[in-house]
């Protein structure tokens, strides 16, 4: 007894130290402040840790609802689901890298590629283009003090039309390099919209962590009603997302570089209508379908397995594409 009372009374004496005595919360929201040197130092280890995301891997998408806000909510349970990815840099000027993800599905001998979703990164970002509900993206300005040494990443869907961005910093925590973002909203991911469910959006924080065979993609996702009387959105569930990148190359890897080098022409293209149209609109706004992501995406898909396929140019497709994007976004901007 007169240990678990010295126990006590130390524990109690900790609660009741001044304020000033307290360990710092450390500011991870805050400015950050270097260098020249430690900055470039930096900066490259940035470079590599988005770099070690590119490769073949083995991906497990492991989903879990988990406490309920709304009243009378249940969660679904938990899905697990996996398959394998090649991601590909697309781009590297530095300051700015882009990743390209590539699904490869079916058996050795008869593969599928998808293409699949697309990461963009940029140094000291000036501006984002995210998610404001109702099919829309806007512009919107990074606040300057937290430009310095941060990373954005933006984030497109399977047909390069846009699906969130964020912002924050690479850093090194308990021996951990890790990204982590600020709040971000998005629009619902195709499980949950195909099912019509109460929520229309999700906000939430994204990290990505590289392992020592790869890397993680962890989501903290709150499950979001819009109000119908323009009110503030109201929560619904807590989700929680971590998807497993595991260097792995068992699978028909070929099959990914062979789509890539067929489509990239077009992609290419694709991909310069969607940066012309938010520049031109200030934002894009365009309809989404649940099963597909925008109403088009079927369609940019198809006109891209043409080309692999030798049914068509990547010129003709190009065309074709472009005139989709056009009409599904023109005037809608904004």
């Amino acid at each position: 007894m007169p240990r678990l009372r010295h126990c006590l009374a130390a524990g109690f004496a900790a609660l009741t130290l001044p304020l000033a005595a307290l360990p710092a919360p450390a500011l991870a929201d805050g400015p950050i402040v270097q260098s020249p040197e430690a900055a470039r130092a930096a900066f490259e280890q940035d470079r590599q840790a988005i770099l070690a995301m590119a490769g073949d891997f083995k991906v497990t998408f492991d989903m879990q609802e988990s406490t309920p806000w709304m009243a009378g909510y249940q969660p679904l349970e938990r899905k697990i689901s996996g398959g394998y990815e090649s991601v590909r840099v697309i781009e590297d000027s530095g300051t700015r890298i882009v990743l390209q993800h590539l699904l490869v599905v079916g058996d050795e001998a008869n593969p599928h590629v998808v293409k699949h979703w697309r990461q963009d990164w940029q140094y000291e970002p000036a501006r984002i283009l995210v998610y404001k509900g109702a099919d829309r993206w806007e512009w919107e300005d990074v606040p300057e003090k937290m430009r310095a040494g941060r990373w954005s990443q933006t984030v497109w869907q399977v047909d390069d039309s846009p699906r969130y961005a964020g912002w924050g910093q690479w850093e090194t925590v308990q021996g951990i390099r890790r990204w982590r973002s600020n709040w971000t909203m998005r629009p619902l991911a195709r499980r949950d919209a195909i099912r019509n469910p109460v929520y229309d959006h999700y906000v939430g924080i994204n990290r990505h962590q590289i392992t020592p065979d790869g890397w993680i993609h962890w989501q903290d996702n709150t499950k979001m009603i819009s109000a119908r009387d323009g009110g503030e959105a109201q929560p619904v569930v807590q989700e929680y997302v971590l998807n497993t990148y595991t260097r792995f190359n068992g699978y028909n890897v070929a099959a990914a570089d062979a789509y890539w080098e067929k489509t990239r022409s077009f992609w290419d293209a694709v991909r310069r209508k969607w940066d012309e149209v938010a520049e031109s609109e200030d934002g894009i706004r365009i309809a989404q379908e649940p099963g597909a992501g925008t109403t088009i995406a079927d369609d940019l898909l198809r006109l891209a397995d043409a080309i692999k396929d030798g049914k068509t140019s990547s010129n003709a497709a190009s065309a074709e594409a472009l005139a989709l994007i056009a009409a599904a976004t023109t005037g809608k901007g904004g």
